[in-house]
């Protein structure tokens, strides 16, 4: 059996030439991925199995097609056929509650962050797979851990991929010309910032929709940098407190200065609004830069383009989490060894460093040893992706998750608070009460 895809191989699976480049395949450059010598788990594949996968879409092309390349490679090593079908960011919570619910459909589903604690009773447990993938490639990261673990416990039951980051990205003319070298990090000053670009035609805007990404990751930084959380470290509800006030406060001040219809936003809008030159600061992924530097249309602005942080506000550190593609396995499934074969073989290293790269830094790394990949020694602009999985913030931070904290997520409910005190229709205070009201229902169901 080979372990790598020829340049053959990539284009036979008809992989387009931008990811034939970024895996590397062409150039044949040496790995720096350190990998253990660490016995696999016995997983025999049952007799006549074939498997079914979602998973959300890709926002970076060779994200998809690298992963059918390598999902076409399993099958050809052990005649299981594998169908990937990719859906919208929208529709995979829908489409998983339904599988959960039906006990029927794909064997598969990667979800994001904390999606396998909403039907942990209907997943099979990956704790054999997890530590194997750990002891062989240095570890699991924070992130990984976080989402990957039913709390409390190191019994695994999902098996994170990735998480994309959404750090700020700004138009370094314009802050220049409104006297900014860049962000600032505390609250008053990033207010500041704001006005000016709202003066001079180049608003800021950040998501208040119901974005999976941009909505949720705008309304947890949020939170966190004005040291809010949704829970205690005992997982008591703490969302209705003089921090979150003081946050809710803040956007009811900010969002004056944003571009016109960022209630309305999705996980797409931020970025057309920021290629079109509409805005000149908002928070993305990666995908963002590199759609903009590999169109000559629009390579000026990826030039004048630059990532940072988010600010820390009142938080010691940048409170940045990251979106984590969770992979988890229904109970429902007959082939649960292939199943999990699969997903093992997807994160080996010979499969998961092409992927890796060929994403551009959009996904990072789960086990530390992919830190060394060489996505992140390439464009400068691109390592501050790199250490994603290292946050210490997580969905439903400081308490432990839960089928209620990946509810309260999936319902939106932090964000609807702050697009409720940002366009009028609740004070601060309503909206934290509310909050906190959606949050308990969620939490006594659980009980």
């Amino acid at each position: 059996m080979r372990n790598d895809i020829t340049r053959r191989d990539a284009l036979a699976l008809g992989l387009s030439a931008t990811a034939l480049a970024a895996t590397g395949v062409a150039a044949h450059a040496q790995s720096a991925i350190k990998a253990a010598d660490v016995p696999a788990p016995k997983l025999p594949i049952e007799k006549g199995a074939t498997l079914r996968m979602l998973r959300p879409v890709r926002f970076v092309q060779a994200d998809e097609d690298v992963f059918r390349a390598n999902a076409a490679k399993f099958t050809k090593e052990t005649g299981v056929e594998v169908k990937v079908d990719f859906v919208g960011w929208e529709d995979i919570n829908q489409q998983t509650a339904v599988t959960s619910n039906s006990g029927a459909g794909p064997d598969i589903i990667i979800g994001f962050s904390d999606a396998p604690h909403i039907y942990v009773d209907k997943l099979i447990e990956l704790t054999d797979v997890a530590d194997y993938l750990g002891k062989k490639y240095g570890g699991w990261q924070n992130l990984a851990k976080a989402y990957g673990k039913k709390a409390k416990s190191d019994t695994w039951i999902g098996l994170p991929f990735g998480a994309t980051a959404g750090p700020l990205i700004y138009r370094k003319s314009i802050l220049k010309s409104v006297g900014f070298d860049k962000a600032p990090e505390d609250h008053a000053g990033l207010l500041d910032l704001c006005k000016k670009l709202q003066k001079a035609g180049k608003p800021a805007g950040f998501a208040l929709g119901n974005a999976v990404g941009d909505g949720n990751g705008f309304a947890d930084w949020m939170m966190w940098s004005h040291n809010a959380s949704l829970l205690d470290e005992e997982g008591n509800v703490t969302i209705n407190s003089k921090e979150t006030i003081a946050a809710l406060n803040f956007v009811k001040e900010l969002y004056p200065t944003f571009i016109a219809g960022t209630p309305s936003w999705n996980d797409v809008s931020n970025n057309r609004a920021y290629s079109s030159q509409e805005i000149g600061l908002t928070a993305n992924g990666v995908s963002l830069y590199f759609s903009l530097k590999n169109d000559p249309a629009t390579a000026a602005i990826a030039e004048d383009s630059e990532h940072q942080l988010l600010p820390k506000g009142l938080a010691p550190i940048s409170p940045m989490s990251g979106l984590t593609l969770n992979a988890m396995v229904f109970k429902h499934s007959q082939y649960p060894n292939a199943a999990k074969a699969f997903l093992q073989f997807m994160l080996e290293k010979d499969q998961y460093e092409p992927w890796l790269n060929a994403n551009s830094g959009y996904w990072s790394q789960p086990l530390a040893a992919y830190a060394d990949a060489a996505v992140w020694k390439g464009d400068p602009k691109v390592a501050i992706f790199r250490d994603t999985m290292n946050s210490k913030y997580y969905a439903g931070y400081k308490g432990p998750i839960s089928t209620a904290t990946g509810a309260v997520r999936a319902d939106y409910v932090t964000v609807q608070m702050f697009a409720s005190v940002a366009t009028g229709a609740a004070t601060p205070e309503a909206a934290a009460a509310e909050a906190e009201q959606r949050c308990k229902r969620y939490f006594r169901r659980q009980r």
